[in-house]
């Protein structure tokens, strides 16, 4: 069969709806910020003539929600937008109005004003807060224009709790801002804006007289007009950091000035740590503290005083950098142009007059060299200070003393074994020399490497170049040749060990980078909280040679074990840990708070708050170095964002459970009220006209009384039934009973009810008597029967119908109807409570399958809903059923 061409072809209009839909999918919002210091500062109004500028430009732009408060000059700029209609959201008593989230994605603008980013949404809305909101719409690809103020944003809340004395309650996280394209500063002097207070144009009456004399004092706002000024520009600044790695640019941009001090373990850098910081308060700019790794770990000596410098620089405020690299000149150099630092500042060099002479010069000579337009200090060394040794020296040049002993035996096992070639083969043993020199250069350090190129160029002078045993040259040949040789030899052997100490740092990163893939690859793949710290542990178990432990923070500020830790704590350590927490700093051994403790403890910090502690123990006789503990910081940062990501879902699931709570309390709250008010509006009513009705209408009134008195009693009864199977307190009492009496009672008791429905009831004459709480089954029986008079057709018939299955097992009691039925997917959830059919009519609390559930279950049998062969549902209870041993008499 040919298919028809035409029915292959797509639709034009739903191909391009589908590629729109996915290209909004593909695309996340444009989020813009105005950012204030606090109310009054004209942050809505500024987004208001921003959003109008849009709209003359052809902008799709909606208004989602902005707060006038009343004042006519905002007001007005919203003429010509198109503002949605808020949702209305009861709640107390009261009306409350919000954003309504549903409304703007299904008009899904290109542009939507949402004010008041911190603002706690009303109970019963989607989320808790209205940066969610913001969030869901940015997802969504709609831009969104907000407003902010600086006393809103997470990590500035404490500054301004300190500045004002006043708690912010309402905050929003800094991650969110991250995610703000832009972030316009709207900025008034605290003089214009206490004017603005005076005129009214901020609060009115009393309240601006009391925020006058309070949170509006001048001192007050020009520290807030400082923090969202700081706040401002620590954003550009990072944006102009992001843009300076993306550009091959080597210079630095002198936009504001940041210094740069190298930290090293020479006791000498504590007062260069000191003073850059003097000199960085004096200019007020940030600095940075950069530490070179070398090749070859320090010693402990050297550690210890590396890590008390580092320190100090730390609190002092400096930000720590740590660069892996041979060359310390070319390292500090490249961390100034990474980090856009102006000033650089070194140590006046102390070394004997021969160190000007080494390749490139002293560290500052190199330094000044690589720097271009950066400004070098140099700073002079105390005096009184220790003498200058070879430790002082670049380390590139430190080597042990058995690397220097195997370059002189390479050297020395070379020259025996060139004695043994003719006198005429000197260019041989050259050459030998040359290719031992470049050999040794793999194994050794640069120090060996020069000492084997000097000492190989003189022997091979001395001993072979004619004329032997002398050091005089008398060739042109051979002189041009031996300086080629020396220079060759030096050349080879210095880029050879440079490249060799190059890679082993590279190795050292590439092995850091490795162990925070692994870890961030462990933890996202993790489907929980303990999944991913025991990944994490044992990963850190296993790269630092150590045992661990991880104390999460539960309760009011009380840390706990958690179970994957492989280092039991004692009260010692537990009481250091408790320190790191309290404190947020690194403390215990390797550090000066705490060293006698046996473990090394890092703080897991996220927004200015600990969500617990890492605990780290290697051997005695081990030691953490530097890029170790730098390692080991980068898993507390990556532990921190899983535990807080926990923390946040448990959140989200409170929120949602609140919010299910919230909703469910208020439509039982609606349903119970209408359903009390109902029967008792016509008892009411029938008790006032029965005095004064005729004669033949007192029956009617009295009928509709006693119908609505029953109703009241059951729904009362099925409240109170509820209560009880949920507290546990119901116990069946099991007694033997017949199945017609049974039956008959259910029936009475919802015989009005059925007045419109003809009843056709089947109950074998030789059923035998049945083992069951007779209260029980025939207050479950009359729900079903109740219920299928309520939601089936007047007319229809309903089917009572009790038995016994043919392995005498179980007994059951069946009600059909001739109803609408429920489809399969709501079968199981008609007996949960408060659950009503989808066609069900108005009125009832849907507790009465939940109470046949209940009362069936608590006799150890069990309900189950089907499909009425001739149309509607069927409901059938089967309870547990043994004959009598002797029958109870009639």
């Amino acid at each position: 069969m040919t298919p028809d061409p035409a029915a292959a072809r797509p639709d034009p209009d739903a191909l391009l709806a589908s590629l729109r839909a996915a290209e909004a999918r593909a695309r996340r919002g444009h989020l813009k910020v105005f950012l204030g210091m606090c109310p009054g500062v004209g942050k809505t109004y500024a987004m208001l003539r921003a959003a109008q500028q849009e709209r003359a430009a052809g902008t799709d732009v909606v208004v989602g929600l902005v707060e006038t408060h009343g004042r006519s000059e905002t007001e007005a700029l919203l003429s010509g937008l198109t503002v949605l209609p808020r949702k209305v959201i009861a709640h107390r008593g009261t009306e409350l109005t919000e954003l309504d989230l549903e409304a703007v994605r299904a008009r899904r603008p290109r542009l939507v004003l949402v004010d008041e980013l911190a603002h706690t949404n009303a109970p019963g809305s989607r989320h808790t807060k209205r940066w969610q909101d913001v969030v869901e719409l940015l997802e969504a690809g709609i831009d969104v224009l907000t407003t902010l103020n600086i006393q809103h944003v997470e990590s500035r809340a404490d500054a301004v709790h300190q500045i004002t004395g006043a708690v912010q309650q309402e905050t929003v996280p800094d991650s969110v801002l991250d995610l703000a394209d832009e972030l316009e500063l709207v900025d008034l002097t605290p003089e214009t804006l206490r004017e603005r207070l005076q005129d009214g144009k901020v609060y009115l009456g009393e309240r601006a007289a009391a925020a006058r004399e309070n949170f509006f004092q001048e001192s007050h706002l020009s520290a807030l007009r400082e923090l969202a000024l700081r706040y401002t520009a620590e954003r550009v600044d990072r944006q102009l950091r992001e843009l300076r790695a993306s550009t091959t640019k080597q210079t630095v941009w002198r936009s504001g000035e940041r210094l740069l001090v190298g930290v090293g373990s020479s006791p000498f850098s504590t007062q260069l740590v000191r003073w850059t910081r003097r000199l960085a308060a004096a200019q007020g700019a940030p600095w940075l503290a950069v530490h070179v790794e070398p090749v070859t770990p320090p010693s402990p000596e050297a550690q210890k005083l590396l890590d008390r410098n580092l320190a100090l620089a730390r609190e002092l405020g400096a930000e720590i950098v740590v660069s892996p690299g041979p060359d310390i000149a070319a390292a500090l150099v490249r961390a100034a142009l990474q980090h856009n630092a102006t000033q650089i500042v070194v140590g006046k060099p102390r070394h004997a007059w021969w160190t000007r002479y080494l390749p490139g010069g002293s560290l500052v000579d190199r330094i000044i060299r690589l720097g271009g337009n950066i400004d070098v200090y140099v700073v002079p060394a105390e005096t009184g200070g220790r003498p200058l040794t070879l430790d002082d020296l670049d380390h590139e040049l430190r080597s042990g003393a058995g690397e220097y002993a195997w370059a002189a035996g390479t050297v020395a096992a070379l020259t025996l074994a060139a004695t043994l070639l003719p006198a005429n083969y000197y260019l041989a043993a050259g050459l030998v020399y040359l290719l031992a020199v470049i050999l040794l250069s793999l194994r050794v350090g640069r120090g060996p490497v020069l000492m084997a190129g000097v000492l190989s160029a003189v022997t091979w002078n001395f001993l072979f170049i004619p004329p032997r045993f002398t050091f005089r040259i008398e060739k042109i040949e051979d002189g041009l040749l031996f300086g080629t040789y020396f220079v060759v030899a030096l050349v080879a052997g210095q880029l050879t060990s440079r490249i060799r100490a190059q890679a082993l740092a590279e190795r050292r990163r590439e092995g850091r980078a490795t162990a925070l893939f692994n870890l961030t690859r462990a933890l996202a793949e993790a489907r929980s909280l303990d999944e991913a710290v025991f990944a994490a542990l044992r990963q850190a178990d296993a790269l630092f040679n150590a045992r661990t432990s991880l104390l999460l923070a539960v309760g009011d500020g009380e840390l706990a074990p958690h179970y994957a830790g492989s280092l039991a704590l004692d009260d010692k350590e537990r009481g250091v840990a408790d320190w790191v927490f309290r404190h947020r700093r690194p403390a215990g051994r390797f550090t000066d708070t705490l060293p006698a403790a046996g473990a090394f403890y890092l703080p897991l910090v996220r927004e200015n708050h600990a969500v617990g502690v890492l605990g780290v123990a290697v051997p005695r006789e081990a030691s953490l170095t530097l890029a170790q503990r730098d390692l080991l910081e980068a898993f507390a940062r990556q532990l921190a964002l899983s535990v807080e990501r926990e923390h946040l879902r448990d959140a989200s699931e409170r929120e949602k459970l609140l919010a299910e709570s919230e909703k469910l309390h208020r439509v039982l709250l609606d349903s119970v009220s209408h359903e009390l008010r109902t029967p008792l509006a016509v008892i009411g009513s029938a008790l006032e006209n029965i005095q004064d009705a005729p004669p033949e209408l007192r029956a009617e009134l009295v009928r509709e009384a006693r119908s609505a008195a029953g109703r009241l009693n059951r729904l009362v009864g099925n409240l109170l039934d509820q209560t009880r199977l949920e507290s546990g307190a119901l116990r069946p009492r099991l007694d033997w009973c017949d199945a017609r009496d049974l039956v008959n009672a259910a029936v009475d008791g919802v015989r009005d009810s059925l007045a419109v429905h003809p009843l056709e009831i089947v109950v074998p004459e030789d059923l035998p008597p049945l083992r069951m709480d007779f209260a029980l089954t025939e207050q479950a029986l009359a729900n079903l029967l109740l219920n299928a008079a309520r939601h089936t057709p007047d007319g229809t018939p309903v089917f009572l119908t009790a038995g016994l299955e043919r392995d005498g097992r179980r007994v059951f009691f069946t009600v059909a109807d001739r109803g609408p039925g429920f489809p399969l997917a709501m079968r199981e959830r008609l007996f949960k409570k408060f659950e009503r059919g989808d066609a069900a009519r108005a009125g009832g609390l849907g507790l009465g399958l939940s109470l046949v559930r209940g009362f069936v279950t608590a006799q150890g049998g069990e309900v189950m809903v089907g499909e009425n062969p001739g149309g509607g549902a069927v409901f059938t209870i089967y309870l547990p059923h043994t004959a009598p041993q002797n029958p109870p008499p009639e």
